[in-house]
């Protein structure tokens, strides 16, 4: 509240108070001490506002809980180095490895499917994780999701490839939080920067990252289904799929995920030949297609011991 007298300046208050001998010292180090604050004072006017400063600070809102961007069980190598581009970002590499199924690292929302020809990223996608959160994915061979799709753990997004400007198939993987990228965490760990480290990845162990339509093809329809079991446990299933004229048949492991092991489909139109599809695969065997409008079929497919064969069906 106002008292209603006039300020008095500091130059008054020393003069008055002061005695003579030493009033000049004191008035010239009040002085100096004003100059040397102002070069101060304009330097933080350059800074940015703080909302801005917060929007890069990883403490602002909870981290996700990343895991490694591969299916379960997987063991890839990943790569730190303080030359790398962004310097926080990993290189993951594993033995043959192109065409391996890369897999979102935490729930979200795709943002960015993006293909940058031979330069830089070259195939890439991001995923939001809400809160300013991102996970990026890049130098990809193929796209397995779009704009605006939800994706969960495990959720396949592309394949390892070596687009943009990559001289060898690995996945270059970055955690983002206001746009920056971060150091990455993996189930609460923090990734070793800066050197090699393999990791081994706990991300949808129980899920095979393909699809039936994926193996088969977009426009097919599953019609019928097997569980295959061992042990009293569940190693596979066998998908019956059918699309204009056509049947298509598939079997999914769901054990031993990234394993070659032996797995196999077949499907025979009556009348017709057997096609089989046998082997030692990692995540399926298939697709099997055969033309079969109006006709009955025998299905089946199996995973290490565990089988499944069908008697003639679907006639019509």
């Amino acid at each position: 509240m106002s008292t209603g007298k006039p300020r008095r300046t500091l130059r008054a208050i020393i003069s008055s108070t002061v005695p003579r001998k030493w009033r000049v010292a004191m008035i010239a180090t009040v002085a100096v001490g004003a100059l040397a604050a102002a070069p101060l004072a304009v330097a933080q006017a350059a800074e940015p506002a703080k909302s801005d400063q917060a929007s890069t600070d990883v403490s602002v809102t909870a981290r996700p809980a990343f895991k490694l961007p591969f299916p379960g069980g997987q063991v890839w190598s990943g790569q730190t180095r303080t030359n790398h581009s962004p310097r926080l970002s990993i290189d993951f590499n594993r033995t043959n490895d192109d065409g391996d199924p890369v897999v979102a690292s935490a729930p979200g929302t795709v943002s960015v499917v993006r293909d940058l020809g031979g330069s830089s990223y070259g195939k890439y996608v991001v995923v939001d994780h809400g809160g300013g959160w991102q996970s990026l994915y890049a130098h990809l061979k193929s796209f397995s999701v779009s704009v605006g799709q939800s994706v969960n753990y495990g959720t396949k997004i592309g394949a390892v490839g070596t687009t943009g400007g990559s001289t060898g198939p690995h996945l270059h993987y970055e955690q983002k939080s206001g746009g920056s990228a971060v150091e990455i965490y993996f189930d609460g760990a923090k990734a070793l920067y800066f050197g090699t480290k393999n990791y081994t990845s706990t991300n949808g162990a129980a899920s095979n990252p393909y699809t039936p339509k994926e193996v088969c093809g977009a426009n097919y329809t599953q019609i019928n289904s097997a569980t295959l079991t061992a042990d009293g446990k569940t190693v596979g299933r066998v998908y019956l799929m059918y699309y204009n004229g056509k049947n298509c048949v598939v079997t999914l492991k769901l054990s031993n995920l990234g394993k070659a092991t032996a797995t196999s489909a077949y499907l025979e139109p009556q009348g017709g030949t057997r096609g089989t599809d046998s082997g030692n695969f990692t995540y399926y065997a298939g697709p099997v297609v055969k033309s079969a409008a109006a006709t009955c079929v025998k299905w089946g497919g199996s995973v290490g011991g565990a089988s499944f064969n069908s008697p003639w069906q679907h006639c019509g």
